[in-house]
């Protein structure tokens, strides 16, 4: 019986030898961080858009929105030589290589979030995205009402609502076929 009082006594004297002292209150106890390779956050300000509009590009197989004179805010342009369509978004944003966020863009009912990666092209690194041209996230682009995107840290952009992105969008679905025009039968002309 002494033995098992002894070694009782012997494992709660070492128990308290490991616990911490408790810290009273009001005192504060400095820990220093160490650095990180981690870049700190830069978030950037939403870029005005009251005066943005599309512009079609040169080639035809893309449009871009952003103010007159201005590089791009936003890109939206279709691949018809990939099988099925390819259909690209470019949000012109600062990235750094191997990051990748995700794109919401809500407007014409539809809530689309789509997966950007920082992606080097023309010199510039951007957030871009690429998906079948029969996406259904695509929907978003295809009505006539204002549409927000916001790419976290980067800003929202107001797209004001139009035919633009929606026709473009049915454009590269068609794989860049215009619809076909049915013409009138010869017996129905309106007299």
């Amino acid at each position: 019986m002494r033995l098992r009082a002894s070694l009782l006594i012997l494992s709660l004297s070492l128990s308290a030898c490991d616990s911490p002292a408790p810290v009273e209150q009001g005192e504060t106890e400095r820990v220093e961080l160490r650095d990180s390779d981690q870049r700190p956050a830069m978030a950037e300000a939403s870029p005005d858009t009251s005066d943005a509009g599309w512009t079609v590009s040169e080639d035809g197989q893309a449009i871009r929105y952003g103010n007159l004179e201005q590089p791009p805010l936003l890109t939206l342009a279709c691949d018809v030589n990939a099988d099925p369509p390819e259909f690209v978004i470019i949000r012109h944003a600062l990235a750094y290589p191997g990051q990748s966020a995700l794109f919401p863009v809500i407007g014409n009912g539809i809530n689309s979030r789509f997966l950007v990666n920082a992606t080097l092209a023309d010199g510039e690194w951007h957030w871009e995205a690429r998906l079948p041209a029969d996406d259904p996230q695509l929907e978003v682009f295809s009505g006539r009402r204002d549409i927000i995107a916001t790419l976290p840290g980067r800003g929202t952009l107001e797209i004001g609502g139009g035919r633009i992105a929606g026709e473009f969008v049915e454009w590269c679905q068609a794989g860049g076929m215009p619809e076909p025009v049915e013409s009138e039968p010869a017996g129905d002309s309106a007299g």
